[in-house]
């Protein structure tokens, strides 16, 4: 809410321009939520079983997903850059989920993370099909329906926020509250003329959290790990400097 607060102050001018919620955006708003709440618990799942470092490179999968829904399902143009880019995000995504290239047993863990890619893929489609709307709102909506919805599941399958464990407890919802927050900017980069950027800044992230994660938890990486890097900045170059997927213009309806 307050980073929310700070963005609404920033864009104080823009804010009173933007459009409300209509009925027909329901059936995007529902499907946003939902997969809001499917993708994480999959993320979560693949750490369990696989590398930090492999999940922050297989996360770029989402380029290919959210291109290719846009192609199948919105009839999206996709450029032969942009292909390039899916062709080789996708090599890289093949071989950081392959376990041994002696007997192509396949990693289960990344299985998890390419899931939850796939989900993530549709719901950056459901909220470019609003993101003509006020942002704000997107944001609240997300927020409110999506924390809860995990919560919620995660009270059933027998979690419980335990008193030795409130540091990573606080220290989790800190990380949270920034990055939805924060992600209300994502909406105004999709609807904005910067959007022909937004994939590049993306693209940049899953780099930058593999890093980190090898340096975190002191992992040394493999050749098959380093090819896989090269492989997939060629692909995220590729698809960040295409020209940008929608451009579709979306008409005005009646309020919710």
């Amino acid at each position: 809410m307050i980073i929310i607060f700070l963005i609404r102050l920033i864009f104080k001018k823009r804010i009173k321009k933007e459009e409300r919620l209509t009925i027909k955006d329901l059936p995007f708003v529902i499907g946003m939520v939902i997969l809001d709440i499917i993708a994480p618990i999959l993320m979560m799942y693949g750490l369990n079983i696989t590398t930090a470092a492999n999940a922050a490179l297989l996360n770029n999968f989402e380029i290919v997903m959210t291109s290719l829904i846009a192609l199948l399902l919105f009839k999206e143009k996709i450029s032969s850059r942009l292909w390039g880019g899916i062709i080789f995000i996708t090599l890289s995504c093949a071989i950081l989920s392959i376990k041994s290239f002696e007997s192509f047993n396949f990693n289960i863990g990344s299985l998890f993370i390419l899931l939850a890619a796939v989900c993530w893929g549709l719901e950056n489609n459901c909220t470019k099909k609003i993101s003509n709307k006020d942002p704000l709102i997107i944001v609240l909506i997300k927020g409110i329906f999506s924390g809860s919805g995990s919560l919620i599941i995660g009270f059933i399958i027998g979690e419980r926020i335990e008193i030795n464990n409130l540091w990573a407890f606080f220290s989790s919802l800190g990380i949270g509250i920034v990055a939805y927050g924060l992600s209300i900017l994502f909406i105004y980069m999709l609807k904005d003329y910067w959007r022909s950027k937004t994939s590049a800044y993306y693209a940049i992230n899953p780099f930058i959290a593999a890093i980190f994660s090898l340096i975190i938890f002191l992992e040394i990486p493999s050749i098959q790990y380093l090819f896989a890097f090269i492989v997939m900045i060629i692909g995220a170059y590729l698809a960040s400097s295409d020209a940008p997927l929608f451009k579709k213009k979306v008409k005005k309806d009646d309020d919710i």
